[in-house]
């Protein structure tokens, strides 16, 4: 939408996730094709194109994202506290280079707060969200610690 680019970025990149969040995103095509099916570290992928971390930081608009046919969805970078990333301005465009460069740094709401989105996303996304043996196992969780 070329009118976007005349708005801030970083405020196009929050109405993007309202957006996708609220259900305001067309549902692309499912292509099962069994080529793309993928494995990796023992889970299986109905095809190996993913978003990668970044554009939904808090996991807010996983059923949304859900509608545009990826394998899989990466969220965060999620911190053990919530913080506010970098300072303002932190999104350029580059017109010419039609390219963006993303100083965020690791804004976030926390781990407690995505962890309450995810347990609600997979309540209201399981076959057995009634049953008394309903544990939040299947979401990895890694801490990268140097």
């Amino acid at each position: 939408m070329p009118t976007l680019r005349y708005i801030d970025a970083e405020k196009v990149h929050n109405l993007s996730i309202q957006m996708v969040k609220y259900g305001f995103v067309p549902r692309m095509k499912s292509i099962d094709e069994p080529i793309l099916h993928s494995t990796v570290w023992n889970r299986q992928f109905k095809n190996p194109i993913g978003l990668a971390a970044g554009f939904d930081k808090n996991g807010e608009a996983i059923d949304g994202l859900g509608k545009f046919g990826f394998g899989f969805i990466e969220i965060g970078t999620i911190t053990p506290q919530p913080q506010p990333g970098n300072e303002k301005p932190r999104v350029f465009r580059l017109t010419e280079d039609r390219a963006v460069i993303n100083r965020y740094g690791f804004n976030n709401d926390g781990y407690e707060a995505v962890r309450a989105r995810l347990i609600d996303y997979r309540q209201r996304n399981s076959a057995n969200k009634d049953s008394k043996y309903f544990k939040f196992t299947n979401f990895f969780l890694k801490i990268n610690r140097e």
